[in-house]
């Protein structure tokens, strides 16, 4: 069995590569830069960007070795939140997909292929949603990626003769940098930048509202799981921690692990507070001797995505966008994690890597 893991540098990609290779599984990483992993497990690296259609084919033709698929690469555009909505980039993520999965269908041993969705399937970033929300609805009617590739990915599943499965998880946390969406680097440099500013660690965002999350670790067992069960074929699932928490009750956590002092709430965006403290935040990686990572460089788009998620600006809470995840427990997973703890870990990953201070 080796498993091509498409995206292998992003959150769940090198995620799903630790987890393969702890598995005993061989494992095919492509991505445009290398992964950075937990584990031991060596993997075989391939830069690519999948954007170019003649170079993946190139560079994956002929792979008869690849038995099993995890797509996890995606396309994102500056204004992440705005973007969700356009058409070029729907466009752009069915391409990727497309040429990711047609050379390695091709050669012949594929078997299964797993990719992601969320809750934006159900519309959660557009309209109020069915609390729980549930596999089994009709499909929301909005335009979406999601949509693009999973009709694209059953009929060429189906005139192929492989197996699929599809996983929907809400936010996922990990201790990946320079991503889209990964909150840990973004709280953890917040709370360094608040601290060397003589500042408490303030939560940042707007009105309460209960939320989910998954830890990425929990996300690459499902991978690896539901690439041998007969139950997870064809299907697709809802995952999650198997909790629900809102931010300000983790804030006390998150300032127990950052070594912070928490205060009182302070309402405003944190994409435009990290904006305009790059210099001091190369300041703090000069004194703690960090890896030489910009603030950009650290926390990629995700700045973006902490304003969504902590509900920056609202004068309203959202409404909930909670899951059910009985079909998958059903199915034979029952991959459950602490979301604080999930967090703390995160956070501590990040400091011995050197990516984040300890304050």
């Amino acid at each position: 069995m080796t498993v091509a893991v498409f995206g292998a540098s992003g959150l769940v990609g090198a995620a799903a590569c630790d987890a393969f290779t702890a598995a005993g599984q061989q494992v095919l990483a492509v991505s445009r830069r290398s992964p950075e992993l937990m584990g031991e497990g060596l993997v075989e690296h391939i830069s690519l960007d999948l954007t170019d259609a003649d170079a993946t084919r190139e560079a994956l033709a002929g792979r008869s070795d690849v038995t099993h698929i995890v797509y996890a690469a995606v396309h994102e555009l500056p204004d992440l939140v705005r973007g969700w909505r356009d058409e070029g980039q729907m466009r752009t993520n069915l391409q990727m997909f497309a040429s990711a999965l047609v050379p390695l269908v091709a050669a012949g041993s594929v078997q299964h292929v797993s990719w992601l969705q969320g809750t934006k399937a159900y519309g959660a970033h557009l309209h109020p949603i069915r609390v729980p929300s549930r596999e089994r609805e009709p499909r929301d009617p909005h335009e979406n990626f999601y949509w693009l590739q999973e009709d694209w990915g059953r009929e060429h599943a189906a005139r192929n003769g492989y197996g699929w499965t599809i996983f929907r998880p809400p936010l996922v946390v990990g201790p990946t940098h320079g991503v889209a969406m990964n909150l840990p680097p973004v709280i953890g440099a917040y709370a360094a930048i608040r601290a060397a500013e003589g500042l408490p660690f303030s939560y940042p965002g707007g009105p309460s509202y209960v939320a989910e999350a998954l830890d990425v670790e929990v996300l690459a067992d499902a991978l690896v799981w539901a690439g041998g069960a007969a139950t997870a074929r064809d299907q697709c699932f809802n995952i999650s921690n198997g909790e629900v928490f809102t931010w300000r009750d983790l804030w006390p956590s998150f300032a127990a692990s950052l070594g912070v002092e928490q205060g009182e709430d302070d309402r405003f965006k944190v994409s435009e507070y990290l904006l305009h403290r790059e210099a001091l935040w190369d300041e703090i990686v000069a004194r703690h001797s960090l890896r030489p990572l910009t603030l950009a460089e650290l926390v990629g788009r995700s700045h973006r995505y902490a304003d969504f998620q902590f509900a920056a600006g609202a004068q309203e809470p959202p409404p909930p966008a909670l899951m059910s995840t009985v079909k998958l427990h059903d199915a034979g997973f029952h991959g459950v994690r602490d979301t604080e703890a999930s967090f703390s870990r995160w956070f501590g990953a990040l400091q011995e890597r050197g990516i984040l201070p300890r304050c």
